[in-house]
Order: structure tokens, then sequence, then C-alpha cells
């Protein structure tokens, strides 16, 4: 695999002590690197998704407003890797991986479930994370890779996580 580039994890994870679920990406895109937060590629539908579930337009909100919103909400957010070769934003190109340490990101929280967005973020979470799979679903990619999935199916398959803010 060429142009492949060592990349470290260089904005900290979203999450506090009354966070109730955890949402884990694989490792940020080039976008999300270079704005240093989630989600930033303007065509992936992370925001117009968690936003439709709360009926709320975070597509819009700057990364402030977005992090008020993501806290407000009890939601945590992070990635599955902390370093790791990888080329462009290109999940399948992902090799000498060093995984986060997800049992120390949520000690202390309130984090009773566990969403992978898409299959490396799950693949690379049971590979790593083996104690903590049992409270673990895979949710599919909103990444504009997974053209599969239109922004409504995101959302009616998403809407679990609102049932585990609810408890």
């Amino acid at each position: 695999m060429t142009n492949l580039i060592h990349q470290t994890h260089e904005f900290p994870p979203l999450i506090d002590k009354e966070s109730k679920i955890l949402i884990l990406g694989s490792f940020p895109s080039v976008k999300s690197r270079e704005y240093s937060f989630f989600y930033m590629h303007p065509q992936n539908r992370f925001w117009k998704v968690l936003g439709a579930l709360f009926n709320v337009d975070a597509y819009s909100m700057n990364i402030e407003e977005k992090k008020d919103f993501i806290i407000s909400h009890h939601i945590g957010l992070y990635d599955v890797i902390e370093e790791c070769d990888i080329k462009d934003s290109d999940d399948s190109s992902i090799s000498n991986v060093i995984p986060t340490d997800i049992q120390k990101l949520i000690e202390g929280t309130k984090v009773k479930r566990i969403f992978c967005l898409g299959n490396k973020s799950f693949e690379y979470f049971v590979k790593y994370n083996k104690d903590l799979v049992s409270i673990c679903t895979k949710l599919s990619s909103s990444s504009p890779a997974n053209a599969a999935m239109n922004l409504d199916k995101l959302i009616r398959e998403w809407s679990i996580i609102k049932d585990y803010l609810s408890e």
C-alpha cells in the first residue's frame, strides 16, 4: 500500500461524567483532522442524523455548538484507533494500529452502551475490547462512502441511540 502516512489522533475525546452512551468511529477523516473535530467532511451525514433524532439542525452548528449539543445530550464521541498508518481517509488502508483504551475512556462516566459506526470501527473495537463487546452495537456508517444507506435509513437505524439516552 503506497502513500500510507502515520497519523496520531490529535484532538481529545468529547465525553464527560454524565455521558450515557459513547459513539465511536474508526479514525478521523482528513477533514476532521484538519478541523480537529468529529465528522467534519461536508458529505458525512453524522450531524444530519443526530440532528434529526433530536429535532435540531446540528449540521449547521459551529464546532462549539456541536460540542455543547453532544454533551447536553449525554453522548460521548471518540474513535477506536489512537494511532495508525492510513492513506487519506481510507479505512481499508489502515495498518499498524494503536488502539484507544476504551475502558479507561469510559471510567467514571455513566456509559452503558457503545455504538460503533461502520464495519472498521466495529472490527477494531471487537479486536481490542473483548471485555466490552457485550455493550457494543454496530451502526451503519454515516460516511459518504456508505452510499447504500440513505439519510432516512440511517435515521431509522440510529434511533436506537435515544432508547439508551432515556434510561
